[in-house]
């Protein structure tokens, strides 16, 4: 289930104080969820005693976000067995490199998303995949082509 700036904000001091550069607590719960923003950033939680309780809910909830990639992408390495399908099946692999991913086989392009290195995947090239920038594509093929569920995204 995605985190969501309302679970963030119950557990923000709610003091407006300003300190995080954001008017309202509740802004910056979503700019926090965005990545925008650091926990750190929020100094009463670090500062005072009364929040320690919600600050450790906190550092629990958000460290999926510092284990993401820019796209919201996870993969969990220990989950990884190394069969390639993640690349193979890329929609942008196999429109930038018809001779390798887009026949089935490894990338042949230089410049891949992601590769297999001893077995695990590896990410290279996020500001190439469809789940980058502005105009992104909320694109799930590599995770719903992962025999392990190694992949995943903040987003569910």
């Amino acid at each position: 289930m995605p985190l969501t700036p309302m679970e963030v904000y119950k557990l923000l001091p709610k003091t407006n104080c300003k300190k995080c550069g954001e008017q309202t607590c509740m802004s910056f719960a979503f700019k926090l969820i965005n990545r925008e923003k650091k926990l750190e950033d929020c100094k009463p939680l670090f500062e005072d005693k009364k929040y320690e309780v919600q600050l450790k809910k906190l550092q629990e909830m958000v460290k999926p976000l510092a284990e993401a990639t820019e796209t919201g992408l996870i993969v969990k390495s220990e989950k990884c067995n190394g069969c390639g399908n993640c690349i193979v099946v890329c929609p942008v692999h196999v429109e930038k490199d018809p001779h390798g991913a887009g026949i089935g086989r490894g990338p042949t392009i230089t410049d891949p998303i992601y590769r297999i290195e001893n077995g695990k995947l590896v990410i290279l090239n996020m500001h190439a995949c469809r789940r980058y920038g502005r105009n992104r594509i909320l694109c799930v093929v590599c995770r719903e082509n992962c025999p392990t569920d190694a992949i995943s995204f903040l987003e569910g």
